[in-house]
């Protein structure tokens, strides 16, 4: 059995990461009320995140405010489903 990746043990990085599956990018404040986090809780997580070379973030100009782009890496996609595949495995054990 592989290993749970301990950048996505937290419930919150975890779907995260996973909503960001769903799209090529997302702006930070689609994904703030997504997770329904504050600005500072998601900022945190996207800083480990993106440390961990797992998110890409980009700043833009959206409707003439500026506003943080964020997008899931192929880095990152891979130890998501790696990490999936190690929760499957632990969940298939349970009766």
């Amino acid at each position: 059995m592989g290993e749970l990746n301990r950048h996505l043990l937290a419930p919150a990085r975890l779907k995260l990461t996973t909503m960001l599956t769903a799209v090529s990018e997302v702006e930070f404040a689609v994904l703030r009320d997504g997770l329904g986090v504050s600005d500072s809780v998601l900022s945190k997580h996207v800083a480990t995140l993106v440390d961990a070379g797992y998110v890409r973030s980009r700043k833009g100009t959206h409707e003439g405010r500026r506003t943080t782009w964020l997008a899931l890496s192929p880095d990152g996609r891979k130890v998501l489903r790696d990490h999936v595949a190690v929760l499957r495995e632990i969940i298939d054990g349970v009766d």
